[in-house]
């Protein structure tokens, strides 16, 4: 901006300050034939007319700034606000949804609108819970024609359309499989082999037990980046034996000091369908997490796989969310998950909780595309390798 245009929008704010809204709107209209495309000067137009009672005048400053960058964090939330005066807070939520979509981080917030994001994260909840009841209201006799049958995946269809809950999509980090559905837990009916897993819990514990009263130094920090690398959400849990684990295979390697260790379980595992893939699969592991430790979201590595749990140590309470499905560990009771749907952990007992984790096939691919993604995962490992 020209020092003479800044001079005259330092007059307009005095101005605005004695609440002379008129000679501010003046001052602003010649700042703005000198820097016709300054935004600020724009955002100062919006305040003189939101102060001298030209609400609409306002959104239709704070729309020309929106043309012009349609992310104006402060723009779009202005207009929200007025938005909420002019037409109540049902029109105004959507722009406050969006407002909490490009808000920059907490600590990096222009100063004052604490209490603004407050109001707009008050009013897309309330517009979120005034939406659910009422599509509770206008849908209770198509449920009850519907009678007993599952209705699961249309609930969270319905709480995804109020914007309770978002919705949760495959993110694998190495290789994605197209025309896969994003099912969070897969049906037991997949799986016939369960109830001998589950059979075998206590046999699998005891030797679980023996490998930690004899070699817990062998449980190494789960996650494990080298200094340097970016650890984002892994920063507490970097290199920390408060999430621990004993492999059993890796990346399809045996590992004959543990299977050693847990013969049993090693040749339990060597039975079941685990997923084969040379250089990648299987993998077999013990995890521990200690008490109070949470493993913050994360998305695994293909959907072409699923992971199977099997908790061997519950203490007290211990929850796994993937998606918007969110469970309790259960002893005796495994499940099979698509670990590149966002998913989480948390141990809220005071000892040390451990599940048995191994990776199986998504039962649906067909033997042939099973074979052909093993190829091709190696063709590619043998690319970056020469």
């Amino acid at each position: 901006m020209a020092s003479a245009g800044a001079e005259l929008v330092n007059e307009a704010m005095a101005a605005l300050q004695r609440r002379d809204s008129a000679r501010a709107l003046t001052l602003l209209g010649q700042a703005r034939d000198q820097a016709p495309d300054d935004l600020e000067i724009q955002m100062s137009i919006a305040l003189a007319q939101r102060v001298g009672g030209d609400l609409r005048g306002a959104v239709a400053s704070l729309d020309r700034v929106l043309i012009a960058d349609p992310y104006h964090f402060m723009a779009m939330l202005s207009k929200a606000a007025l938005i909420e005066q002019l037409s109540g807070p049902k029109a105004a939520a959507v722009i406050y949804k969006t407002v909490l979509k490009i808000a920059p981080p907490a600590e990096h917030l222009p100063p004052g609108v604490a209490a603004p994001m407050a109001r707009a994260r008050a009013v897309v909840d309330q517009h979120a819970e005034s939406l659910v009841q009422h599509l509770d209201a206008r849908l209770s006799e198509v449920r009850g024609r519907h009678g007993a049958q599952s209705l699961g995946r249309f609930n969270e269809a319905l709480q995804i359309l109020s914007g309770r809950q978002r919705a949760y999509v495959s993110e694998p980090i190495d290789f994605h499989y197209p025309q896969l559905p994003a099912v969070p837990f897969f049906d037991r009916s997949y799986f016939p082999w369960f109830p001998e897993l589950e059979a075998a819990t206590d046999m699998i514990r005891g030797e679980l037990e023996g490998a930690i009263a004899a070699a817990d130094a062998d449980f190494a920090p789960y996650i494990d980046y080298p200094a340097g690398a970016p650890l984002n959400q892994w920063a507490e849990l970097n290199k920390s034996r408060r999430w621990r684990s004993l492999w059993l295979w890796r990346d399809g390697a045996r590992q004959d000091a543990a299977c050693n260790q847990c013969p049993k379980t090693a040749e339990l595992l060597s039975r079941l369908p685990m997923c084969d893939q040379q250089g990648y699969a299987p993998t077999a592991l013990f995890s521990a997490l200690e008490a109070r430790t949470h493993i913050p979201p994360h998305t695994g590595s293909t959907n072409a796989r699923l992971l199977v749990h099997l908790p061997l140590i519950l203490p007290g309470p211990a929850r796994f969310r993937v998606g918007n499905e969110l469970r309790a560990w259960r002893m005796g009771e495994a499940w099979a998950f698509d670990d590149t749907i966002e998913h989480e952990a948390w141990n809220d007992a005071d000892q040390l909780r451990v599940i048995l984790i191994f990776d199986v096939w998504t039962p649906l691919l067909t033997e042939a595309e099973r074979d052909l993604v093993t190829a091709m995962m190696l063709a590619k490992r043998d690319f970056y390798a020469s």
